[in-house]
């Protein structure tokens, strides 16, 4: 008897045990993650099967349960999908698994460059770029028509504010208190010449180094209150997150705003429900970014999001290998026709299904070509909580002074002499 429950024993613990299950941490979508998750693991042979688990809406939010569960040593995360300006903070605490040097070139191939640079750290690429995101400025181009501006130039946040106000109609933008107005901030400083941060990569927090009272700083606070004492923003503005934006614009309240992408697939789905006419979409037009001054290309702000690989995971070669994967061009493609997300890859741009989808894709190509990351620092969360308490609301904004606030609020959290 003891002989044959040996065997048993030794039977059972010799037997296949299946392959890996990797688990992919995604950011709320359309479902189109858990497909690729479905093709990667088709893919793979049977060499692993991937698994999603779905983080909170908020980029914010996201980053608590990721940064609580790295810091317990979690093995449960294989990979994640991160937005771009928390990489830093990833790789500088540790929670990054080293990328071998066959997928980083696998990483820079048919990138778009901004993208790249925010999965970068310390001159090392931390991050795998999967999809890249950026704001367009668009317009309703039945009222743009008698406003005497040529569309098909460069134009400014003065000319713009100018012929909204005198058109009296409202230019949307984002001006709630939250990561999108940071966004906002960084995009006019870079615009001007300058950078939230001057020494990016500093690692003694007591060190970093702020622009915003610099004058590309100053310019940008002097455009946020230009643009609330104009009278053009629309009601509720102060709350005003990327969702209210797209809807004032398509209500046709607003013939400016700057947003993502994602509004022209929330119109074109509209007209498919027949809960929106065709020729509201048909009056959509679509530019890079507005420049802060006339001779000086914007720097439009880049989104997104990027893969890391956890580095308490039992299996970072095979979840590194998924991310090359996960990002080739087809599912890239796939990704942004589905789910209107833009791909990294700049060779998407160019397929007849993403251009079939979205016209203005070149514009995409060209504007993430511009862009420039949000400052990279592994003490972003700190910087960005600093640019929203003190730079809201917009309208209120006093460039010089405000500068002086933020600039003095931060650097006393950094320094751990105050909290946000």
């Amino acid at each position: 008897m003891v002989a044959v429950l040996a065997a048993l024993v030794s039977a059972c613990g010799s037997a296949p045990a299946g392959p890996p299950v990797l688990t992919w941490y995604i950011n709320p979508d359309d479902g189109g993650q858990a497909e690729i998750a479905r093709r990667c693991t088709e893919a793979s042979g049977g060499r692993y099967t991937i698994a999603t688990s779905t983080l909170p809406r908020q980029a914010s939010e996201q980053r608590q349960q990721l940064v609580r569960r790295l810091a317990a040593n979690d093995s449960s995360i294989d990979i994640m999908s991160i937005d771009p300006p928390y990489v830093p903070e990833f790789a500088q605490a540790g929670f990054l698994a080293p990328m071998p040097p066959a997928i980083e070139v696998a990483a820079r191939e048919d990138r778009v460059p901004s993208s790249v640079e925010a999965s970068t750290w310390q001159g090392r690429m931390v991050a795998v770029p999967f999809w890249a995101n950026t704001q367009l400025l668009w317009y309703r181009e039945s009222m743009v028509a008698a406003m005497g501006l040529d569309m098909n130039q460069p134009v400014t946040w003065d000319q713009l504010i100018q012929a909204a106000a005198q058109a009296r109609t409202q230019f949307a933008a984002q001006g709630v208190r939250g990561e999108s107005l940071t966004v906002w901030v960084n995009a006019l400083t870079e615009s001007s010449g300058g950078s939230v941060i001057t020494n990016p990569g500093e690692t003694n927090p007591e060190l970093v180094q702020l622009g915003l009272n610099a004058p590309p700083g100053i310019e940008a606070a002097r455009i946020l209150r230009a643009y609330g004492d104009a009278g053009i923003a629309p009601p509720g503005f102060p709350t005003a997150d990327e969702d209210t934006s797209s809807d004032t614009f398509q209500s046709g309240s607003a013939a400016f705003m700057v947003n993502y992408p994602f509004i022209w697939g929330k119109a074109t789905s509209a007209v498919e429900e027949g809960t929106l006419p065709q020729s509201v979409p048909d009056d959509y037009g679509w530019t890079i970014y507005p420049r802060t001054t006339p001779d000086r290309p914007s720097a439009p702000p880049l989104g997104g999001i990027n893969l890391g690989v956890g580095a308490f995971s039992a299996h970072p070669d095979l979840a590194y290998d998924a991310t090359t994967c996960i990002t080739r061009p087809d599912n890239s493609a796939y990704y942004m026709v589905s789910n209107g997300n833009p791909s990294s890859r700049l060779s998407v741009f160019s397929d007849p299904a993403v251009l079939a989808k979205f016209p203005m894709a070149p514009v995409i190509r060209d504007s993430l070509t511009l862009a420039a990351p949000r400052p990279p620092t592994a003490y972003y969360a700190e910087v960005s909580g600093g640019i929203q308490r003190t730079f809201h609301p917009p309208g209120a904004v006093t460039p010089g002074a405000t500068n002086e606030a933020a600039t003095a609020l931060i650097t006393a959290v950094l320094r751990k002499e105050a909290l946000l």
